[in-house]
């Protein structure tokens, strides 16, 4: 039903075209910079076990992990997963993804109150993110989301959660990046020309991260439009 909202079309929009476009940037530099070999013969999970290693990171674990680019570190258990793209990869897009991890262990093992703040606050906002889709459909045909009242508050409070959520999200993958590029032109790992080429795959990486906060900003706003809580006046 929200697909036939213009408001909703009007708003989202423009979250939904920057999402594709962000897509198609990673797809296209990670495709790009897959195909060259970084000069250091180097594997992804070599040089995250490097520079680890550098940093006296001994506990943390490299494993190998299942999926396309589903690369990440669990704070929880101080674990860099590396997706088999990445993990026995020699490109300069390969080395420039496992930089970026191992820049989330770093900000762990620096106490990143960003990171901090964004790990404390996971396991609630994954169950409402699951919840979500659940409330909106009992909320819309049992008319619990047509006027502001306890079920509509509860709905709200968990987006501004989301919203949140991905605000904070921003910082933390903004930092790991900057650190994967000087880590890796610190230790010598990537030649400048190549760390170019790792720059432009993170860079595009991190728009991902910018349309889904801009989404679940504009879902937001939307919601609080249509519940009459933001403008004075609830839309029928």
């Amino acid at each position: 039903m929200l697909f036939f909202d213009p408001l909703y079309l009007v708003l989202m929009m423009p979250a939904i075209l920057l999402a594709l476009w962000a897509q198609v940037r990673v797809s296209a530099a990670f495709s790009q910079y897959q195909r060259m070999a970084s000069r250091s013969g180097l594997s992804g999970a070599e040089v995250a076990r490097h520079l680890l290693t550098a940093r006296g990171l001994s506990d943390v674990q490299v494993e190998r992990a299942q999926g396309f680019l589903t690369d990440h570190y669990d704070p929880r258990t101080k674990t860099l997963r590396l997706s088999q793209a990445t993990y026995d990869s020699r490109s300069v897009a390969a080395l420039g993804v496992a930089a970026h991890e191992t820049g989330h262990a770093l900000q762990h093992a620096d106490g990143y109150a960003p990171l901090q703040f964004r790990s404390a606050i996971v396991p609630v906002i994954s169950l409402g993110s699951r919840l979500l889709p659940w409330l909106i459909i009992i909320g819309i045909f049992g008319g619990l989301l047509q006027q502001p009242g306890p079920f509509a508050y509860v709905f709200i409070a968990i987006l501004f959660g989301i919203a949140g959520f991905s605000l904070v999200t921003l910082p933390v993958e903004f930092n790991a990046s900057h650190r994967a590029l000087a880590l890796l032109s610190s230790s010598g790992v990537l030649a400048r020309d190549e760390l170019d080429g790792a720059s432009k795959v993170l860079n595009a990486a991190a728009l991902t991260y910018v349309a889904a906060a801009v989404g679940a900003l504009l879902q937001l706003l939307y919601w609080l439009v249509r519940l009459g809580l933001l403008g004075g006046r609830r839309r029928d």
